[in-house]
Parts: structure tokens; C-alpha cells; sequence
């Protein structure tokens, strides 16, 4: 069945002509001259009287810290997690020390305590998708301390949904499957049907790996039911934000992929660029890359490799070590087919991967 028969709408072209106009005009952004500028920014936020060992800690203060663990979120959206590690492990280090010379009431310091918790478990995101999987484990080992500490059912989710998907990217999917599990028991409980989908499609994605396509295919049909409630009941958490017909449709080309039916997969993972909002500039060369793979392994040599060099102008945006390593896997396998006409692209492509020093 297409995209459109299972129920994701079909792409709305004047967005998609906007989408690629504004890429063209940002295609010359200097990505880490403007983290630099937003790490000196957050750099300089300080709270009221935070130098001092009696510093108190108010409300205000709070949702200071937490506006730049949002800036964080729209930060690693826009360029990927490789160049905004650091600044997240800063402010993780600025919240731990206000935590330890400030002085505030118990309900401050449980707040406190929770964005610990939610900027560690970003740090380890960040970490995640720069490709450094020890580094994650140890930022979502700490994450999942403050969640069982304050038994706060949100962080608790949060960290499972994550560790899930780092156990299906490391082909642990009996691991991922239990996690995910574990993430929709406390989940559904909050009567979010956008949270509830992302971790379904997880499981789905778990099943798959573990080649249980029928129980793939029916978790996947449930996540895409659940979403539909989405107005209707409690709005996701900031974090799930990105989840929708997007990366449902993203699954479920990627289940295809692992199942080996890559001309299935193809239409999907189209419809899931096609939908996915320009803001998430790395989610859009990852679902592009993602693509070329699947063209290439059924047998769409010719359209892979164009579709492989044009997610080059959204990379020179992004910092992604997943992303560059998809990429490099799309390389390899193009200069495998031995063919006239991908000579120039395996050649520009492995021309790119050179100056990212991979």
C-alpha cells in the first residue's frame, strides 16, 4: 500500500517549494560561528546573586534555566548534536553548581533537581546522535538516577524511550523492545497520544529487528491510530514534538529496509521527507540519506546517487555523526555498482567525506 492508503496525506507542494527556497538562502550559514555566538550567550546568563554561597533560588530562576534547555532542543534540531554538545554540558555543569551553593525550598530544588535530570539526559541525546554511544550511556545513567530519585514518571519515560533506541541502533532489539515496554507502561499514563505513538513505533521498530514482521506491522498500525487522537488529549512533551506523520512514515520505510523489501521502503521514506518541516534540518538529510540507501539497494542506482549528493548543501548545516556515517555507508555502497554514471557522485561524495575528516 502507498503512503496516502495508510493514511499520511499527500505532500503539500507550496511548502515543499518554500522548504527548498529557504534551504538555498541559508545554504552559506556559518554553523559554528552562530553556535559560537549562542554559546556565549548562554555563557553569560547568570542567576541572581549565583556567585555567592547564599544565593537564593526563585521561580524566575527556573525558567531561566529551562528557556535554555528549550534553546537546546531548537539548537540541536537545526544542526545536529556533534557542535552543541558542549554547550549542553555546560549548562548541565551551571545547573549542578546552582544546585550545590544555592539556597532554595525544597519544591526549588526538586525543579532543580528534575532539569538536572532533562539536560543530562539531552547531553546524552547529543552525544547519541554525534555517533559517541559510551558517552550517551553515561549521560542517560545519571538521567535515569534523578528520574528513580525524584520518581518522576516524565523523566522516566524520557530516558527508557532514549536508552530503546539506542539498544535497536546497536542491533540489541530485545533490549529495545523491553524499553520501549517499559516507556509506554508509564506513558500511557499521561494521556499523551503523540508520546504514546513515538514509543509504540519504537516497539515496532524492535519487533522488526527482530524479524516479528507481523507484530511490526501491527504496532506500527497502532502507533499511527494512537497519533490520530493527538488533538484531542493531553499535548506531548516538548521533547516528542518532532513525532508525526513524518517519522511515522520515516519507520515505517526503515522497517521495510529491515526486512529487506527496499523498493517498499522507498515511497515512505519519500513521503517522510516530503513531510518533514524544514526547522529539523539534520531529520531532513537523515531521512534524505536514508533514502538514497534504500534506492541503491533496490537497484535504483542512478536516482540514489543524486539523491545522496543532494543531501550535501543540508549537511554543511549539520554536525551529525550518524549522519555522516549513513552517508559514508550510502558511498561505499554506490562504489560497489560498477557504473559510468555514479563515478562523479562517488567521487564528490568521497570528495566531502575527506574534508569532514571521516
Amino acid at each position: 500500500m502507498s503512503p496516502v492508503d495508510l493514511g499520511f496525506p499527500p505532500p503539500p507542494l507550496n511548502k515543499i517549494e518554500y522548504i527548498e527556497r529557504e534551504s538555498g538562502e541559508t545554504s552559506g550559514l556559518d554553523r559554528r560561528m552562530f553556535l559560537a555566538d549562542t554559546l556565549g550567550t548562554a555563557a553569560s546568563i547568570t542567576l541572581s546573586g549565583s556567585d555567592s554561597s547564599s544565593a537564593s533560588v526563585g521561580t524566575s530562576d527556573i525558567a531561566e534555566l529551562r528557556e535554555v534547555l528549550r534553546s537546546l532542543y531548537a539548537l540541536d534540531d537545526a544542526f545536529g548534536g556533534g557542535d552543541v554538545r558542549s554547550l549542553a554540558i555546560r549548562h548541565l555543569r551551571r545547573i549542578r553548581r546552582v544546585i550545590n551553593t544555592g539556597s532554595y525550598p525544597d519544591s526549588i530544588g526538586r525543579q532543580l533537581q528534575l532539569l538536572a535530570g532533562e539536560t543530562a539526559e539531552h547531553c546524552g541525546w547529543l552525544h547519541y546522535d554525534a555517533d559517541q554511544q559510551d558517552g550517551a550511556r553515561r549521560f542517560w545513567g545519571e538521567a535515569l538516577t534523578t528520574a528513580t530519585m525524584l520518581r518522576d514518571p516524565g523523566l522516566e519515560v524520557l530516558v527508557f524511550a532514549s536508552l530503546s533506541m539506542q539498544a535497536i541502533h546497536e542491533d540489541r532489539p530485545r533490549d529495545g523492545y523491553d524499553l520501549a515496554r517499559a516507556a509506554r507502561l508509564r506513558a500511557e499514563a499521561m494521556r499523551s497520544p503523540i508520546l504514546v505513538s513515538m514509543i509504540v513505533a519504537r516497539e515496532a521498530r524492535a519487533l522488526a529487528k527482530m524479524q516479528d514482521n507481523s507484530g511490526a506491522r501491527r504496532e506500527l498500525a497502532c502507533a499511527m491510530r494512537v497519533i490520530e487522537r493527538s488533538e484531542k488529549e493531553r499535548p506531548a512533551p516538548p521533547w516528542a514534538a518532532f513525532h508525526g506523520h513524518a517519522e511515522l512514515g520515516y519507520t515505517q520505510g526503515l522497517i521495510n529496509a529491515e526486512i529487506g523489501h527496499h523498493n517498499a521502503a522507498v515511497p515512505f521514506l519519500r513521503a517522510a521527507l516530503a513531510h518533514q518541516e524544514r526547522t529539523y534540518t539534520r531529520n531532513r538529510a537523515l531521512y534524505r540519506i536514508t533514502l538514497a540507501r534504500s534506492l541503491v539497494l533496490a537497484g535504483e542506482i542512478d536516482e540514489a546517487a543524486s539523491e545522496a549528493v543532494a543531501s550535501l548543501p543540508h549537511l554543511e548545516e549539520v554536525e551529525s555523526g550518524r549522519v555522516i556515517r549513513r552517508l559514508k555507508e550510502v558511498r561505499n555502497l554506490l562504489a560497489k555498482n560498477d557504473s559510468r554514471t555514479t563515478a562523479d557522485p562517488v567521487e564528490v561524495l568521497s570528495d566531502y567525506l575527506k574534508e569532514r575528516a571521516i
